[in-house]
């Protein structure tokens, strides 16, 4: 199951408010600010919605922007996987529940590692990411779709351009880990450890539950921990 197309419409969208904030707001500096006694009510009604407009676009390009240096550093990280003695029996577990997804060991087992070390980077649970990969891609990492998001966590292209590596493959298992787990953890920080909201923003459906309870229900059914 991929993306929501509600999710690629609002990933497109934030694109192109990164294009041409920077310019539109470098020209508004300098304007003056309209006196509130001298307007009149219809006047006033544009500057309201104008300064709601402005806040909104203001917002926006400080959240992508803040995520856009996020996603930088992560693709510098080079740290491996702890291979601990507790991280082979997950691996051998989480083997076993993969085998219908992904019929070779040693293609599960590779998959596995790099799930566990880029989940553990970003300080969530591999389960989780899991989950979330098994609802958005059925573990396929050439998957496309129909919005143009691509990989095991349906990464959006746009981000590649935006983080300077516009040369990158998101069909790179590493690369769109990476990335997607890094803007899965920024959404929960910016809801303040609320997964609903974190996986609703993840798929551009903040406010509703059908992606989350999909991801929960995925993760209690197949992913979960003992």
């Amino acid at each position: 199951m991929f993306n929501t197309f509600s999710r690629h419409k609002l990933a497109i969208s934030i694109a192109g408010l990164l294009l041409g904030i920077s310019s539109a707001f470098a020209s508004d500096n300098n304007l003056k600010q309209t006196s509130a006694t001298s307007a009149t009510s219809a006047t006033s009604a544009t500057s309201a919605t104008s300064a709601t407009s402005a806040t909104s676009a203001t917002s926006a390009t400080s959240a992508n922007g803040e995520l856009r240096l996020l996603l930088q550093q992560a693709i510098k990280d080079s740290d491996s996987f702890d291979d601990r003695f507790d991280a082979e029996v997950w691996l051998v577990d989480m083997s076993n529940r993969l085998k219908k997804k992904i019929k070779q060991p040693e293609k599960r087992l590779q998959l596995l590692r790099h799930i566990h070390r880029e989940a553990s980077r970003a300080e969530l649970h591999p389960e989780l990411v899991l989950a979330v990969i098994d609802v958005e891609s059925n573990f396929d990492r050439f998957a496309i779709s129909s919005a143009g998001a691509q990989g095991l966590m349906q990464v959006m292209p746009f981000w590649l351009k935006e983080i300077g590596k516009p040369r990158d493959s998101l069909f790179n298992v590493r690369t769109n880990l990476r990335m997607g787990c890094t803007i899965l953890k920024y959404y929960l920080k910016k809801e303040k450890g609320d997964l609903t909201r974190a996986l609703a923003r993840y798929n551009g459906s903040l406010g509703k539950y059908k992606y989350p309870n999909k991801v929960f229900k995925r993760l209690n059914k197949r992913w979960y921990k003992h």
